[in-house]
């Protein structure tokens, strides 16, 4: 039978990771990359006997982690999660079967996202088809930008059964993740380095956001998941204008620093 292991990089995951590493453990082996946590995320790694940790500075861009935590496994399959997400027990029957097929060297599977305790069924948020489960060697991330996806070398198939996502136990987790991806995007159009021209202006700051509001919410019908599709439609389309805007704050500061010198 062919092995599987599964990968996982946490920072202050206290609050998640151990149904995430409940739900792995039929896997023959599991990896977490511990990226400078501060609360008491090591220390519930430590009580899981089957799972290896490792500690790594907390790179901003985190496939660099996620490709750390590759590495470790030498198992035939490997499958990617997050710290707030759980593989079900039928989709963990699924990952089993497909592995014994030689027809895929990868697969992508829906993933149903929980957003406050609310599955959100429209607004372009499932089935949020994610790439996660890939043969050994067969994928790899660029390590260029957080949210690229897998670059796989051969063919991909699909899985039927979805895994969860609970990305935000609480108010204060959404503010702290859009925070922390807003600032990466920031740096990274500074770093690549786009102008702050009129046309990009414009762009970000008024019509992509109002467009993407306008389609998750009313087209998509994000609308028909309560208070939790209004909030993830909305915030979907004010992270692009924050980090647009802590983008003209950085190219801001650089301008400061070249008249100063």
């Amino acid at each position: 039978m062919p092995t599987l292991g599964i990968s996982l990089i946490a920072h202050n995951e206290e609050k998640q990771i151990a149904n995430a590493l409940n739900s792995a453990l039929f896997a023959d082996d599991i990896v977490v990359v511990n990226c400078e946590s501060t609360d008491k995320t090591e220390e519930i790694v430590k009580s899981f006997e089957k799972v290896r940790l490792f500690n790594r500075a907390n790179n901003k861009n985190l496939n660099v982690n996620k490709s750390f935590g590759f590495e470790q496994l030498e198992t035939d399959w490997i499958f990617y999660l997050d710290p707030d997400e759980i593989i079900t027990p039928t989709l963990a029957e699924e990952i089993k079967t497909a592995i014994t097929s030689d027809r895929y060297v990868a697969y992508k599977l829906p993933r149903k996202n929980i957003f406050f305790g609310r599955w959100l069924e429209h607004g372009s948020q499932y089935p949020d088809t994610q790439l996660r489960l890939f043969k050994r060697g067969f994928a790899g991330f660029a390590n260029k930008h957080v949210h690229e996806m897998l670059e796989v070398k051969g063919e991909t198939g699909m899985l039927k059964e979805p895994f969860e996502h609970h990305p935000y136990p609480a108010l204060e987790d959404y503010i702290r993740k859009m925070n922390f991806y807003t600032g990466f995007q920031a740096e990274f159009w500074f770093n690549s380095g786009m102008k702050p021209t009129v046309f990009n202006k414009l762009r970000h700051m008024f019509f992509r956001p109002y467009f993407r509001f306008l389609r998750r919410y009313l087209l998509k019908q994000g609308f028909r998941d309560g208070w939790q599709g209004f909030i993830a439609a909305a915030g979907d389309a004010f992270q692009n204008m924050a980090s647009f805007g802590k983008f003209l704050e950085l190219t801001g500061r650089k301008n400061e620093n070249n008249s100063d010198s």
